[in-house]
């Protein structure tokens, strides 16, 4: 199985200042990512408001982004939701706009059982003919997909690839030796150590903030640099921690960073609230100590 791509950003939707989606901010932004090290865009996930926006406004996203960076990054089109019969058409309308592959939690609030849960992803690869990333998220739906039912997914032909969000490091492990699922770590804290033990790559929030050094840290990896990837991984870290473990949602916390470096961004939208100021404040501090000489 083919990995669709090693560095992904998952890349926040910008809204103009009403909150109306911005396509024209949404192609900046997606070529920044890719000019700087991304060859993979998450779109539509929930760093990109996925419960929020409406089915036409992701399908437009995704021809918009398509239209921006062509052939130079794999798009990765987010279609997770409760409603299986949603699921797959998502999945159908993100095919016709041009994604190269899938993404999809487990439903989230209803907690089916994991034979519900299986059921609900063979589904969706059946609809379609992209390939599919299982998206194990337990924090945010609720339920986890378990090891046992990763292991008879990864039978289907369209299931390729794990965004693991599950912090069950052995888990990980075992399913990789086990299969031939594409790992991603899908938490920034993570991205090296699963990387060192066989992952395909990372799906990053951090990203939308700083792609190039997300990437230089795999990249110094790949070069026999072990030393200097995990020096790397370490700067990087209060940035981490700044966007994704401060209380705040790393949508807003990216999109209060992106606006401080006048980058395309926008207001979050309803129920989630911006950050405050002196949040946004230190968000940049961090981001430019980080890009202070080492």
């Amino acid at each position: 199985m083919t990995p669709p791509a090693r560095i992904l950003c998952a890349m926040i939707t910008p809204f103009t200042p009403t909150g109306t989606l911005d396509l024209d901010g949404a192609q900046r932004l997606a070529g920044h990512l890719v000019a700087q090290g991304c060859d993979g865009l998450v779109l539509s996930g929930t760093t990109g408001e996925s419960p929020t926006t409406t089915d036409a406004e992701k399908s437009s996203l995704i021809s918009a982004v398509r239209e921006a960076v062509g052939p130079r990054a794999t798009i990765v089109a987010g279609v997770g939701t409760p409603d299986t019969a949603h699921t797959t058409r998502l999945a159908r309308e993100a095919e016709k706009a041009g994604a190269d592959a899938l993404l999809a939690t487990a439903p989230y609030f209803s907690r089916p059982p994991q034979d519900a849960i299986e059921a609900h992803f063979r589904t969706l690869a059946d609809t379609t003919d992209l390939p599919v990333t299982l998206y194990d998220i337990p924090s945010r739906t609720g339920v986890r997909i378990e090891p046992d039912t990763l292991l008879r997914l990864a039978e289907h032909p369209r299931i390729t690839a794990v965004k693991d969000c599950s912090y069950d490091f052995l888990a990980a492990q075992k399913i990789m030796a086990r299969t031939g699922l594409a790992y991603y770590a899908g938490c920034d804290e993570h991205n090296l150590a699963l990387y060192a033990v066989g992952a395909a790559g990372c799906v990053s929030t951090v990203a939308n903030a700083a792609p190039a050094h997300v990437r230089a840290i795999l990249d110094a990896f790949d070069a026999g640099d072990t030393a200097g990837a995990a020096h790397l991984q370490r700067r990087l870290t209060p940035l981490i921690e700044a966007m994704m473990a401060n209380g705040l949602p790393g949508t807003v916390t990216a999109k209060a960073l992106l606006a401080a470096l006048g980058l395309p961004a926008g207001p979050v939208r309803p129920p989630l609230r911006p950050a405050a100021r002196q949040t946004a404040d230190g968000l940049r501090a961090t981001h430019d100590e980080l890009n202070e000489p080492a």
